[in-house]
C-alpha cells in the first residue's frame, strides 16, 4: 500500500511506500550533495563563446549535473549561435530579458521575457538575438546535459 510523507509533531516520520521504508533523513542526505548553496552569475562557473563570429556571448553554469544542466546565457545584439541539434538532450529555452529568436526546423519563434520554448532531441535549432541594440538574457535547461551531444549544421 502506497503511503505519503506526513508531518507528525512538527517532523517527518517514516512510512511504507510501495513496500519500501523511506526516511526523511535518508532523502535529505541524498539531496544535500545537489546544491547546498545559492548560485548566481556572480558565483557560477563562467564561459564565453562566439568570438569567431566577432561577438562575445556569456554563459554561466548554474546547475551542472549528470542528468540536468541549467545555464544562463547573455547574447549581445546581433549575435547568434550555429544551427545544430542534440541526439539525447531535451532543452527548454526561457527568456529572462530582451527578445530571443529561435529557429526550430526552419520555423522562427519570437520569445519575449517570460516566454519559453521546448526543443526535442533531434530538432535542428538556432538561437539568435536579432535586436540591433539590446542584449538578451535567457536560461537553457537541458536533460540530460547537452555538452558532448551537439552536432552542428542543418
Amino acid at each position: 500500500e502506497a503511503g505519503s510523507w506526513k508531518p507528525e509533531g512538527g517532523s517527518w516520520k517514516e512510512e511504507t511506500v510501495s513496500e519500501e521504508t523511506v526516511s526523511w533523513e535518508a532523502v535529505s542526505k541524498e539531496r544535500s550533495g545537489a546544491m547546498s548553496e545559492p548560485v548566481s552569475v556572480q558565483t557560477a562557473e563562467h564561459y564565453t563563446w562566439g568570438e569567431a563570429m566577432g561577438v562575445v556571448c556569456d554563459g554561466w553554469h548554474l546547475v551542472r549535473g549528470e542528468a540536468l544542466s541549467v545555464i544562463e546565457e547573455r547574447m549581445p545584439a546581433g549575435a547568434q549561435e550555429e544551427r545544430h541539434f542534440h541526439t539525447r538532450a531535451r532543452q527548454f529555452f526561457y527568456v529572462l530579458e530582451g527578445e530571443l529568436a529561435m529557429d526550430v526546423e526552419g520555423r522562427i519563434h519570437a520569445l519575449g521575457a517570460g516566454q519559453g520554448l521546448e526543443i526535442a532531441p533531434g530538432e535542428r535549432h538556432q538561437a539568435m538575438n536579432e535586436s540591433r541594440e539590446e542584449d538578451v538574457r535567457f536560461l537553457v535547461i537541458s536533460s540530460p546535459p547537452a555538452q558532448g551531444d551537439r552536432f552542428n549544421g542543418s
